[in-house]
C-alpha cells in the first residue's frame, strides 16, 4: 500500500507540472493578481481600504484570502496614504458568477467518466475474460482499493496545490490510465492492426484512474463552499457527488452494446480514452480554482479568520470529536452501501422478479442509477431552501428500509411482478441516493470551519470499506430464505439491508448538533457585522440547533466582543489559543 501511495504520488506531482505549467495563462484573474492555493499561506497580502458604503463600522483584516484580494478596493486610505488598510462593513456582500456551472460540469463529467471506466467491462464480464484471462471483477477490486488508498492522500494534496491544480492534475492522471488501457489500435490512421494491449498495461492503466478518482469523489462539498451560494449548496453537492452513478449506468448500456467481442472490446476502451482526452482538455483550459468574492457569509468568515486546514489525520481526529459527524458519517455509509449493494447484484435481483431479458437488466439498472442523481437533484433542492438535513435524512432512511423488502418478497407472488420490482427499484434509488450529498453538506456544517474535502473523505472511505465488507454477507444471505407468516417468503439479503437501514435510523435520530456554517450564513444575511465579528472577536454560539437555522438565531447567545476586537484581526496563533480554550 506503502509502495502505491508513494507512485502515485510521484506521478501526480509530474501530472500537476504538466497541467499548471502549460495552462497558467488561462485563469482570468491571474492577469491582475497571483493567487495561491486555498490556506496556503498565512501571511498573504492586507486589504487596502475600501470606500464605506453603509456605516461606519469597520474590521480590519491582518491576513485575507487571495479571493478577497480582488474585492473592491482602493489604492490608498481615507488620508491618501498607505498606512489605513482596514475592511469596511458595507462591502462585504457574497457574490456567485456563472463560472460555477462550468465548475459543476467539468467536476461531475470527470466523476461519470472515473466510474464508467471503473465498471466499463461489468456488462461484458465474459468477454473481458477470454481477451485477458482474467476476470473483470479482479479488475474493479484493484480499482477500488488504489482508490481507497489515495483517499489518504487527496485532502492534502488539495490544500497544498490548490482545487484547480489538483482537479487538473487528477484529470491528466485519469486520461493518461485510459490510454494505457486502450493503446492506439483503434485510430484510423494507425497502420497495425486492431488489437488489445497486454493485462500489466490495463492493470497499470486501471490503478492511475483509480489513484484520480478520489479527487473527483471527496471534493464535490469544497466545490460548492468555494462557488456556490448557501441555497445551493446541496443541490451541486448532489449533482457532482452522484453523476458517478450515471458513469456506472453508461458502462453497463454503451458496454453492453459495444464489448460484444475482443475488437468491440479495443474499440469500447478506445471511445473511453478519446472521450476522456476532451474533457480533460477542457478542465485545464476552464475549470478554475476559486471565484473573486466568496460566496456566502459563512466563506467569508473563513476566509477573513485565514483558517489554515491541517494535516488530514489531524482533522479526522477532530471530526470524530465533534458532535454530530459520526452521525452524518452513519447515514452516508448506510446510503452508499445500499445502492452499491443493490447495483453490483441487479442481475440477480431482476432475474428472480421475472426479468431475464439481459438489455431489460441493464435498462433497470440505468434507471437505478438516474434515479439516485434525480433524487438528489429534487430533494437536495429543497434541503437548500430549508436546511431540514436531519427531518428529510430520516424520511429517505425510512423509505429505503421499506423499498428494499419487496425487491426480495415471494409473499403470494408479489416479488415476481416486473411492475413492482421496477417500481420499487426506482423508488428506492430515489430515496436512498440523496442521503449521501444531504449528509455530505451536514458533515461539513456541523465540522464548519473544517476541510469540506477531508470531511468527504473519511465518508468515501467509510462507505467503499463498509461495502466491501457487507457484499461476501449480502452474498450469503441472498441464498436464504424466511417464510413471512406462512403466506411466502423474503429473500435474506433484503432482510439484512432494511436491518441496516433501521439500525442507521435509531441512531441518526440522536443527532442534536449545531449546523455551525448555516448560523454564519443566517446572520451575515440578518446584520453583516455579527458574522465577520465573530471571526475577529472569537465568539461562541450556544445553539443546540437541529431545525431551521432562523428557528435557531431567535434562541441563540452570542458572546459579546472584546473591546479590542475591532482594532485589530486575529493572528493564527490567537486563533489556535481560542479553538483550545473552547
Amino acid at each position: 500500500m506503502r509502495i502505491t501511495a508513494s507512485c502515485t504520488r510521484s506521478f501526480f506531482g509530474c501530472c500537476l507540472l504538466l497541467s499548471h505549467g502549460a495552462f497558467a495563462f488561462v485563469s482570468p484573474y491571474r492577469h491582475s493578481i497571483a493567487i495561491p492555493a486555498r490556506g496556503k499561506h498565512q501571511d498573504l497580502l492586507t486589504l487596502p481600504f475600501i470606500q464605506q458604503k453603509q456605516t461606519s463600522r469597520e474590521i480590519s483584516v491582518s491576513a485575507a484570502s487571495p479571493a478577497l484580494s480582488l474585492l473592491r478596493m482602493k489604492p490608498h486610505g481615507p488620508d491618501g496614504n498607505n498606512e489605513d488598510h482596514h475592511l469596511q462593513r458595507g462591502d462585504m456582500e457574497p457574490q456567485v458568477f456563472p463560472q460555477r456551472w462550468v465548475q459543476l460540469a467539468y467536476l461531475s463529467a470527470l466523476a461519470l467518466l472515473s466510474d464508467w471506466i471503473c465498471f466499463a467491462t461489468a456488462a461484458t464480464p465474459g468477454v473481458y475474460e477470454r481477451a485477458f484471462g482474467h476476470s473483470s471483477a479482479s479488475l474493479i477490486d484493484i480499482f477500488l482499493f488504489t482508490n481507497v488508498a489515495t483517499c489518504f492522500l487527496v485532502t492534502d494534496i488539495v490544500n497544498r496545490f490548490g482545487l484547480q491544480k489538483a482537479i487538473q492534475g487528477a484529470a491528466v492522471l485519469m486520461m493518461v490510465g485510459c490510454w494505457l488501457r486502450s493503446g492506439v489500435s483503434f485510430l484510423p490512421f494507425v497502420p497495425e492492426d486492431l488489437h488489445l494491449v497486454s493485462y500489466p498495461v490495463v492493470v497499470f492503466g486501471t490503478i492511475l484512474v483509480g489513484a484520480a478518482q478520489p479527487f473527483f469523489q471527496c471534493t464535490p462539498p469544497l466545490l460548492s463552499a468555494l462557488w456556490f451560494a448557501s441555497s445551493e449548496r446541496a443541490t451541486s453537492t448532489a449533482v457532482a457527488l452522484n453523476f458517478n452513478q450515471i458513469g456506472i449506468a453508461t458502462a453497463f448500456l454503451v458496454g453492453g452494446a459495444m464489448a460484444v467481442d475482443s475488437v468491440g472490446l479495443a474499440n469500447y476502451f478506445g471511445l473511453i480514452a478519446v472521450l476522456c482526452t476532451v474533457v480533460t482538455a477542457g478542465t485545464l483550459l476552464q475549470f478554475e480554482d476559486e471565484p473573486p468574492v466568496p460566496p456566502s457569509a459563512s466563506e467569508m468568515e473563513k476566509l477573513l479568520a485565514g483558517e489554515k486546514e491541517p494535516p488530514f489525520l489531524e482533522s479526522v481526529q477532530k471530526f470524530f470529536k465533534t458532535p454530530g459527524f459520526t452521525k452524518a458519517l452513519a447515514a452516508f455509509v448506510c446510503s452508499i452501501s445500499i445502492t452499491n449493494i443493490v447495483g453490483a447484484f441487479i442481475d440477480e435481483i431482476m432475474t428472480r422478479g421475472g426479468i431475464i431479458d439481459q438489455l431489460s437488466i441493464d435498462l433497470a439498472g440505468a434507471g437505478f442509477e438516474f434515479a439516485i442523481l434525480f433524487g438528489g437533484i429534487l430533494i437536495g433542492g429543497y434541503v437548500d431552501r430549508s436546511k431540514e438535513y436531519k427531518k428529510i435524512s430520516m424520511i429517505c432512511l425510512a423509505a429505503t428500509a421499506l423499498l428494499v423488502i419487496p425487491l426480495g418478497l415471494t409473499v403470494g407472488g408479489i416479488g415476481t411482478q416486473p411492475v413492482l420490482l421496477l417500481a420499487s427499484l426506482l423508488g428506492l434509488g430515489m430515496a436512498a441516493g440523496p442521503v449521501q450529498p444531504i449528509n455530505a453538506e451536514l458533515a461539513v456544517d456541523v465540522t464548519y470551519p473544517g476541510d469540506e474535502t477531508a470531511v468527504e473523505s473519511v465518508q468515501q472511505i467509510g462507505g467503499n470499506l463498509f461495502s466491501a465488507l457487507i457484499i461476501p454477507i449480502v452474498e450469503l444471505a441472498a441464498k436464504q430464505e424466511y417464510d413471512t407468516f406462512g403466506v411466502g417468503s423474503i429473500h435474506g439479503d433484503s432482510v439484512l439491508l432494511s436491518f441496516i437501514a433501521a439500525s442507521t435510523i435509531a441512531y441518526f435520530a440522536t443527532f442534536n448538533a449545531p449546523l455551525r456554517r448555516s448560523i454564519a450564513d443566517e446572520k451575515k444575511r440578518d446584520d453583516p457585522v455579527p458574522a465577520l465579528e465573530s471571526v475577529a472577536a472569537g465568539a461562541r454560539t450556544n445553539s443546540e440547533y437541529i431545525g431551521s437555522p432562523m428557528e435557531s438565531l431567535n434562541n441563540e447567545e452570542v458572546l459579546p466582543p472584546p473591546a479590542e476586537a475591532t482594532s485589530r484581526s486575529p493572528s493564527p496563533e490567537d486563533s489556535r489559543n481560542e479553538k483550545s480554550s473552547q
